[in-house]
């Protein structure tokens, strides 16, 4: 009987579900436990190869017919705000960031709820209640931090400098060469400030003083509406083909992909590289 964790992760693919991006299609993720001492290298190395945290589980798309989904990330040196972008910084000037320590909080727990409420009533996570939600956030085996947006609570949708209104939340996991946005989310009244675009800016700012040099953004996929707005940010670069490309011309990127162009489960594996662990 085995009483030690193998040294290499072992990998598992999930049940084909309603994909939420591309209608009509389904979607299977690849996955692995994150866990152990060699928790952080494993997600660093991963996270170069297009894979997700989400609490102790590390993921990647690997659906039967389709390759749409693509992890992205800015590289922070080369970044150049659009005119948009810079208006938007500006406007969001009275925002004022706390980090803290990846721990829950009724106050973020109430603001996340609205969010959901008003953004995503439809979605997975609709149903989350306060236990669930304190997973998603306490439970991580890296570097993890909670970063806060506040302001003025008598006229939120004004951006008003203060420290007592919640407007904004950040789950942000700290890489050996970037930060990964893993779920932000933000107060309803206050999407006019277009607040996911402005977590990402500020986020590279948090970056660049860092001199870490990208930020992972999640996936971007190619025909899907929610995604759009990544695409908006120079710099980017998606995942594709196994290796870092610029996106180019977003209209490039088909969302239709043949059966046979996807590679065996076996094959997906193989090619991942994993990290030399200590024995």
């Amino acid at each position: 009987m085995r009483h030690t964790l193998p040294h290499a992760p072992q990998f598992y693919v999930t049940a084909p579900q309603p994909c939420p991006y591309l209608h009509g299609r389904a979607e299977r993720k690849l996955f692995t436990a994150l866990h152990g001492d060699n928790a952080s290298d494993l997600n660093n190395a991963l996270s170069r190869q297009g894979f997700r945290r989400s609490q102790n589980v590390l993921y990647r798309p690997s659906c039967e017919s389709c390759v749409a989904c693509m992890s992205a990330r800015i590289r922070v040196a080369d970044f150049q705000p659009s005119r948009t972008q810079r208006r938007l910084m500006r406007r969001n000037g009275g925002l004022r960031r706390l980090a803290t320590s990846a721990w829950a909080t009724e106050e973020q727990f109430e603001l996340f709820r609205r969010y959901l409420d008003s953004r995503h009533a439809d979605g997975g996570m609709a149903d989350m209640d306060i236990f669930e939600f304190a997973a998603m956030i306490e439970e991580t085996p890296v570097k993890t931090r909670v970063i806060e947006y506040r302001c003025n609570a008598d006229r939120p949708e004004r951006l008003a400098p203060g420290d007592d209104f919640l407007a904004a939340v950040c789950l942000t996991d700290v890489l050996d060469d970037g930060l990964s946005l893993v779920y932000s989310f933000y107060h309803p009244l206050l999407q006019p400030a277009s607040l996911g675009t402005y977590l990402i800016l500020d986020h590279i700012e948090i970056a660049r003083a860092a001199k870490l040099p990208y930020i992972y953004l999640g996936y971007w996929v190619p025909g899907s509406r929610k995604m759009d707005y990544k695409a908006r940010f120079s710099a980017l670069e998606i995942y594709k083909g196994g290796v870092w490309q610029n996106i180019g011309d977003p209209e490039d990127h088909s969302n239709e992909a043949h059966p046979l162009s996807v590679d065996p489960i076996v094959e997906q594996v193989a090619k991942i590289a994993l990290p030399q662990f200590d024995r």
